[in-house]
């Protein structure tokens, strides 16, 4: 997992010094920086000009429910495509928020986007259907050879409706196969749509599946459904119980509180336990259930955890962490040197939050190690555009992977115009980090690493303060990037500290310059940085003399374009004595992930450039920083497209 063995390279070149002088105010020009190949090994001296222009170019109750036939509004299987159009409103009452992004007000909204312009959105190896909208993964398993990823999938329109299961195997998690659609909504229990579910695979090998469905009333109950034919590696065709639903809204909870059961565990007793999101008021619960046959459940009392003033829980998420090892673990593990995570997606927010602690398997009751950094309010699986997450325990490599819903930040009317929307992030593999022991580690999944090709490699470039670097590539639109860098330690040691608060959100992005920061990469940029996506540490000494080391990503300037989000995003990240600060970053044309520290801060980011497209997005290397010099050393490997 380590990123530093990525950067070693044999053939290599030591230190490189360059200059660089002010440039006045302006589109910005500059030479490429120095490039050393693997195959030639061939060095180029470069020269970087960026001071002041840079500055300027960063700103910017259990039992069936009777079927009732009733007439309840549904949301239409098609959508006007023309931009003036309003859809059918989709709010919390039917179970999902309304498309996040709305441009500001006053905003001009009609972009004038061409096919050119869409066309490149489209990613080249993050997994997304042929067309139409897409949401949540559901019940991700690995079954007879295939890894098996369900999804959330409307298959008539790029906007959300009545939601189907999606289906596509894959031998590798990167290239995939599309399946016929796995579950309809067929019966009078999912009418309104076959909504987010688990898979639990059981010791004799027979696979269930519980998910969501929104009834003809639009309540919403649990599900049980099974493979019509266990021998069947692909899983094509599914049985729904009959007597579904097995579970329906227990008293004191709203019909519209009540979704997304996780994978089931064994309890002491030999039982199967599942957790499910609700609330009560603003409080996010997660209720536990225990069943010996999936099909009748006991209520437990109290709650697997709560979390006042959270809101509503979606997609909870429940699974053991090794304390020792550095494999995943089933999801029944339990033991001394296991700890468990409780991950809930908040739908008041839209963001993923996750809490390490202490699980009670006799009581069905979980503690957080810190109550500060509890579900809801505390750490987050990213900081970008991640949500609904899930994660399952993958046997053949005895890992457990997350996958998770990236969602678009344009505006519906592109979507529409472009004919998808939405896709999954690359899964990651997620670990405690033994170091901290206060947070996982996520990192993308091994096989992400065959898509490599064409390795870049920039080795010791020496930033001066203010420097800005074009590093020199063939192509900029799919990209792995790993990059360390270290910060002067004279400087660092001779400047005095400030008690000044720093917030990636807040600060203005990377163009609000400090002694010891910004400084990193920018991605998807043009020429001219007229756009450009700036991916970068700050370094804030505090007057104790200690360090806080934030990791960010700045959107405000990544599209000249009025009608997409331009937010700024980060956290801290922690940083060890004597580790270097490091990044990795995947570039996949419309999404942009970043990890930190080997992924214990992480960023995903939903990017629309209109110029930085196709031979036009490049690759710059920045120090913004007022009073310290940065060494960095970068690989770039360009990415092949995957088979999706």
């Amino acid at each position: 997992m380590a990123s530093s063995s990525d950067l070693e390279n044999p053939n290599a070149s030591s230190a490189l010094p360059y200059s660089y002088t002010p440039l006045p105010d302006g589109e910005q020009t500059a030479e490429p920086a120095v490039v050393l190949h693997p195959k030639k090994a061939v060095a180029f001296l470069v020269c970087a000009f960026l001071s002041v222009g840079f500055l300027v170019a960063l700103i910017g109750n259990n039992g069936p429910l009777a079927p009732k036939n009733l007439n309840t509004n549904v949301a239409p299987s098609t959508v006007a495509t023309t931009a003036k159009t309003t859809p059918l409103s989709r709010g919390v009452d039917k179970g999902v928020s309304e498309k996040a992004f709305r441009p500001l007000l006053g905003a001009d909204n009609s972009f004038p986007w061409s096919s050119n312009m869409l066309d490149w959105q489209r990613t080249g190896f993050h997994f997304q259907p042929e067309k139409n909208w897409m949401n949540d993964p559901n019940g991700p398993v690995f079954y007879k050879g295939w890894y098996h990823l369900f999804y959330q999938y409307h298959p008539d329109a790029p906007v959300w409706g009545k939601i189907v299961w999606g289906h596509a195997v894959s031998k590798d998690l990167i290239n995939w196969r599309h399946l016929p659609i796995a579950m309809e909504t067929d019966q009078w229990y999912d009418e309104q749509g076959v909504w987010t579910g688990s898979a639990t695979i059981l010791p004799d090998g027979q696979l269930v599946v519980l998910y969501t469905g929104s009834t003809n009333e639009s309540v919403q109950v649990q599900n049980l459904a099974y493979p019509a034919d266990p021998n069947d590696p692909l899983l094509i065709n599914w049985v729904k119980y009959p007597g579904n639903p097995v579970l329906v809204p227990p008293p004191g909870i709203d019909d519209k509180d009540f979704r997304d059961p996780t994978t089931a565990w064994k309890t002491p007793e030999g039982k199967w336990r599942i957790t499910i999101g609700s609330k009560i008021n603003k409080t996010g619960i997660s209720l536990v259930y225990d069943t010996e046959d999936f099909k009748t459940f006991e209520l437990l009392d109290g709650v697997l955890h709560a979390v006042p003033g959270t809101g509503m829980w979606e997609c909870v998420d429940f699974y053991p962490i090794s304390k020792q090892t550095e494999n995943g673990l089933d999801t029944s593990v339990d033991g001394p040197g296991v700890k468990h995570i409780v991950k809930a997606s908040m739908d008041d927010d839209r963001h993923d939050y996750y809490a390490i602690g202490t699980y009670d398997a006799y009581k069905g009751k979980w503690t957080p190690d810190n109550p500060t950094l509890d579900v809801g309010i505390g750490l987050r699986y990213d900081y970008g555009i991640y949500y609904a997450s899930k994660t399952f325990y993958d046997q053949n490599k005895n890992r457990r992977v997350l996958w998770s819903w990236i969602k678009e930040t344009d505006t519906e009317a592109s979507d529409i115009s472009k004919g998808w929307a939405s896709l999954m992030g690359v899964p990651r593999t997620i670990l405690l980090d033994k170091k901290t022991k206060s947070n996982i580690i996520q990192w993308p999944v091994e096989e992400i690493t065959a898509l490599r090709t064409d390795a870049t490699v920039f080795k010791n470039l020496v930033l001066e303060a203010g420097a800005l670097v074009p590093l020199n590539l063939p192509a900029a639109s799919q990209l792995d990037i790993v990059a360390e860098f270290e910060l002067d330690e004279a400087t660092v040691q001779r400047l005095n500290g400030a008690d000044v608060a720093y917030d990636c959100a807040q600060s203005g992005g990377a163009a609000t310059r400090g002694a010891l920061g910004p400084f990193g990469l920018s991605v998807l940029a043009h020429d001219g940085l007229v756009e450009h996506t700036p991916v970068y540490f700050y370094v804030a000494k505090g007057v104790d003399g200690n360090l806080k080391t934030f990791f960010c990503a700045d959107q405000s300037r990544s599209s000249t374009a009025t009608d997409v989000d331009k937010s700024i995003y980060g956290n801290i990240v922690p940083v060890l004595k004597g580790e270097k600060l490091s990044m990795r970053i995947l570039v996949d044309h419309s999404i942009v992930e970043s990890f930190a520290q080997e992924g214990r801060t992480c960023i995903t980011s939903r990017v629309y450039p209109t110029k930085a497209i196709y031979n036009n997005a490049r690759l710059f290397l920045f120090n913004n920083a007022t009073a310290a010099t940065v060494t960095a050393s970068i690989n770039v490997w360009q990415m092949k497209s995957a088979d999706i």
